[in-house]
């Protein structure tokens, strides 16, 4: 059964952001603005998690919407403005985290998934596991030999991706638009330079099944 989030914001900045980000993860969601709390959250309503968009006068909802997800024990992801990070309090939640207004879809994707998913799921269907590699696509966490490996959110993105499309060449353009996102504007060549990250992360032996494809792009050789 798919998942239910609770969009609230009183902007349209994060709108198109947000839009990918759900279709990413595969989830429902319900939109609206802080006028409309109470019903988004109504006891009873089907809800798994909640996106705030805590900036300007919408601050002051804050305290509404923790109130809630507190007594419905629902993960809580907030969107700040980069100022305000200095008087954001430690987490109140369990589940709780927070997104710099304007981070990347891969980032506020990877985020959102890691709170709705508890890291105890043993469901296999989560998990790729390969020789000593095992990729978590509930907690984005990644094993190699039992070792917990640190990448960044989109060196895991990009290695999730390749791992899930096992045997595809993708192009660095077809990559940026489907992990970085299509509001980015950098260069293709940034792809090269995190597949060389992850290649080096994952030692020798495992990251030989990252091929470079000359003239195309890259693959995952399961």
């Amino acid at each position: 059964m798919r998942k239910k989030v609770a969009f609230i914001a009183d902007s349209l900045d994060n709108a198109h952001r947000f839009q990918q980000v759900f279709s990413r993860i595969g989830v429902d969601v319900s939109a609206g603005s802080t006028i409309q709390i109470d019903k988004l959250l109504a006891a009873g309503t089907p809800c798994d998690a909640v996106v705030f968009e805590s900036r300007g006068h919408a601050r002051g909802c804050l305290a509404r919407v923790r109130s809630i997800a507190e007594d419905r024990d629902l993960p809580l992801l907030l969107i700040v403005d980069e100022p305000d990070l200095d008087a954001v309090e430690p987490p109140y939640l369990a589940k709780c985290d927070y997104l710099v207004h304007g981070a990347s879809v891969a980032e506020c994707a990877l985020r959102l998934r890691r709170l709705m998913w508890s890291e105890g799921s043993d469901d296999s269907s989560d998990v790729i596991s390969i020789d000593a590699l095992s990729i978590n696509l509930a907690t984005y966490q990644v094993t190699v030999a039992g070792e917990p490996v640190d990448f960044t959110y989109l060196e895991y993105a990009l290695l999730a991706f390749l791992a899930k499309h096992p045997g595809r060449t993708f192009s660095r353009d077809a990559l940026l638009q489907r992990v970085w996102g299509f509001d980015y504007y950098g260069g293709s060549r940034t792809v090269d330079v995190h597949v060389r990250r992850i290649r080096a992360k994952l030692g020798p032996e495992i990251s030989q099944r990252l091929e470079t494809v000359r003239g195309v792009g890259y693959l995952w050789n399961a």
